[in-house]
């Protein structure tokens, strides 16, 4: 196995020259357990750890390995290994972590397209995919639709969904699949290319695992039944992983997502609701809130239905959130900034006073 096999590119390498790095191995993060890795290179396979300066270091989630990372380590022996350095990353899926307002929670690092999996049979929520679609947006990652299960509903049925997507979501590759027949599948595996890396997005249930298994053309992750009491999937993956696929393609399983929430700081909602933002332009008040304000484009278009209401009630909705967000992270970095000048203080009091 080459490491192009893993997607390594000349950016990484030249990144590596430039680093003073070649006496490392270099090698891919393939599995993530609490702080402990499993990493592919060339050599096969290391259970690793980062050196203690990383951890000593870091500021937040973001300066830890993830699945999907590209790492400079040490081999120590047959199967363990030391992480000195993450390469720089060209993507990074990543959502607001759930009940912790202001922190991240990683999906996965240098990622080129996303699986936006949804079953068409129940829990389908067209709002649900516009928000993994701002995730993909400010990770500049490629988003695909794929919607499983349509063996469940018959074809007007089928129809009609794929209607309403393409009336609020423009742009975007949109794939109908059943597990169980494969229908949709040639299309699918279609996109799939060698040394790229896709990842799967979606809730408990809507039968990630059983894609996986159907494209690698075996059993990796074991698949379990909707929970009858609920309606809702049980979790069947419990952490993330990097399978090599047959044709080439790179593919990274997660466990099922039931909250996303938006943690973007960038142009991921504008590039999710142009038209809206589009349109935003042409407001009488340059700090216009899409609201109430007299003269407001967006309002005028959602009466004239030249938007979707609930397109634009899903807009307003993660719009706050990433204000909540973005503040969040103002209050936290203010209160560090003032922890350490307090400590800063407290240190020059102890040496004035010994």
């Amino acid at each position: 196995m080459k490491l192009e096999d893993l997607g390594y590119n000349n950016i990484f390498e030249k990144f590596r020259t430039d680093n003073n790095l070649d006496d490392f191995e270099i090698g891919r993060v393939v599995e993530e357990h609490k702080e402990r890795y499993k990493v592919r290179t060339t050599k096969g396979e290391f259970e690793a750890e980062i050196i203690g300066n990383m951890r000593f270091t870091a500021k937040n989630r973001e300066d830890f390995p993830a699945v999907g990372d590209w790492v400079a380590l040490s081999t120590f022996n047959a199967n363990f290994a030391i992480i000195h350095k993450i390469l720089p990353r060209y993507s990074l899926i990543k959502r607001q972590a759930v009940a912790h307002f202001g922190e991240v929670q990683i999906i996965a690092a240098n990622i080129d397209y996303a699986f936006i999996i949804q079953a068409i049979d129940r829990d389908f929520s067209i709002n649900r995919i516009e928000r993994y679609l701002t995730i993909c947006n400010s990770s500049k990652v490629s988003p695909i639709i794929v919607l499983s299960k349509v063996d469940l509903i018959n074809e007007k049925q089928v129809s009609e969904i794929l209607a309403k997507i393409k009336v609020r979501i423009k742009n975007i590759p949109v794939i109908a699949i059943s597990n169980e027949s494969l229908d949709g599948y040639d299309e699918l595996k279609a996109l799939i290319k060698k040394e790229k890396t896709y990842c799967m997005l979606g809730s408990s249930g809507v039968g990630k695992s059983t894609l996986l298994n159907n494209l690698s053309g075996k059993t990796i992750m074991r698949t379990d039944t909707i929970s009858l009491s609920t309606n809702k999937g049980r979790h069947v993956t419990s952490h993330r992983e990097l399978i090599m696929l047959e044709n080439g393609g790179i593919l990274i399983d997660n466990p099922g997502m039931r909250e996303v929430g938006i943690a973007d700081s960038t142009d991921g909602l504008e590039i999710t609701f142009d038209t809206i933002i589009g349109l935003s332009k042409n407001c009488k008040f340059k700090d216009c809130t899409h609201t109430n304000e007299i003269g407001c484009s967006v309002l005028e278009a959602v009466e004239k239905g030249e938007i979707d209401e609930a397109s634009y009630e899903n807009y307003l909705k993660m719009e706050r959130e990433k204000t909540h967000f973005e503040s969040s992270i103002a209050e936290r970095r203010k209160k560090d900034k003032e922890f350490g000048k307090f400590m800063k203080n407290y240190k020059k009091g102890m040496k004035k006073k010994y």
